[in-house]
């Protein structure tokens, strides 16, 4: 569902934050300094919230960007969802990060429709 080039970073990002979490752990088992347990939270925390934004607004926008193209290419301008299709791409500047994993199932059930028909009438 989503290009492995652009889900690299935030691969890397949450390797980085196991890391940073079996530190913790190894911290509280050597009953390490509170206020270093704290930070490598807050490390860690702040971590996983930068690898969260990058997922939706980089990531997730980006593979949606790539499905409203090859959407819109797919469809001739008499594949039935034409509309719908052309309502996703006009909004798509303006979608809040919440919603992209619904507008990204959503072009896809749209553009399996078009390739289906495209089988069928081939």
């Amino acid at each position: 569902m989503i290009p492995r080039d652009l889900s690299k970073d935030i691969k890397t990002r949450l390797q980085s934050i196991s890391g940073q979490i079996n530190g913790l752990i190894k911290m509280l088992d050597e009953d390490a300094d509170p206020d270093k347990i704290l930070i490598q939270f807050k490390a860690a925390r702040k971590g996983l919230d930068k690898a969260h934004f990058l997922l939706l607004d980089e990531t997730y926008r980006k593979a949606l960007a790539i499905k409203i193209s090859e959407t819109v290419e797919a469809c001739p301008g008499n594949c039935g969802n034409e509309d719908r299709i052309e309502f996703i791409r006009k909004q798509f500047p303006n979608l809040e990060l919440d919603t992209l994993t619904q507008q990204m199932k959503e072009i896809d059930v749209l553009r399996k429709g078009i390739e289906n028909s495209n089988a069928d009438n081939d």
